[in-house]
């Protein structure tokens, strides 16, 4: 591994560890095994460095989700009981990677402090709106309708947020899939 993969491995580990703000210079490069001088070298600066290895956290994140959404396609298993299961696995990962979601938050935060990264991040909620209205449809993504991404998408990718945050707040609690279609069908009554 080079002195490049190397920080950018060792960014993850810290921001995992620390988060963004905690995160030092020489942290990066203690946990890296190379010289702070690197850094720089490398990136152009700290800040550099932890953005990229907080955009690859997301997408290492965003393939446990993804792998937790898609469908199991079991023979028998109406939407509803698979939409349930869905929320079971995703459950189970967040509660086994709960730091991947803090370092989404903390993206967040950046972003709101350092504009240069609001369109990133803006990107990346875009793609997962997207990605979220076509595991939901059982399309390919290229062919979920904008009508899709703006309104399934967008309502998905905020219960997930949503209901994730609350978990993480209150771990003792024991949310599961059928909490959520529970919850959401109460909502649907007062809707409907």
């Amino acid at each position: 591994m080079g002195n490049r993969d190397a920080l950018l491995a060792g960014a993850k580990a810290c921001l995992l560890d620390k988060g963004f703000e905690r995160t030092t210079v020489r942290d990066i490069a203690t946990t890296a095994g190379v010289s702070m001088a690197a850094i720089g070298y490398h990136f152009g600066s700290r800040e550099n460095l932890l953005f990229q290895a907080l955009f690859s956290l997301l997408d290492e994140w965003g393939d446990l989700a993804g792998r937790a959404l898609v469908p199991a396609g079991e023979v028998g298993v109406g939407p509803a009981e698979a939409y349930e299961r869905m929320w079971d696995e995703l459950l189970a990962q967040a509660r086994a990677h709960p730091r991947m979601w803090l370092v989404s938050i903390e993206l967040f935060l950046q972003a709101q402090r350092q504009p240069d990264l609001l369109p990133q991040l803006t990107d990346g909620v875009r793609q997962g709106r997207s990605g979220m209205a076509a595991i939901l449809e059982s399309v390919a993504e290229s062919e979920v309708s904008e009508r899709s991404v703006r309104t399934l998408g967008m309502v998905q990718l905020a219960l997930m947020s949503g209901v994730i945050i609350q978990m993480l707040s209150d771990p003792d609690s024991t949310l599961t899939g059928a909490d959520v279609v529970a919850g959401l069908r109460a909502l649907a009554r007062i809707t409907g």
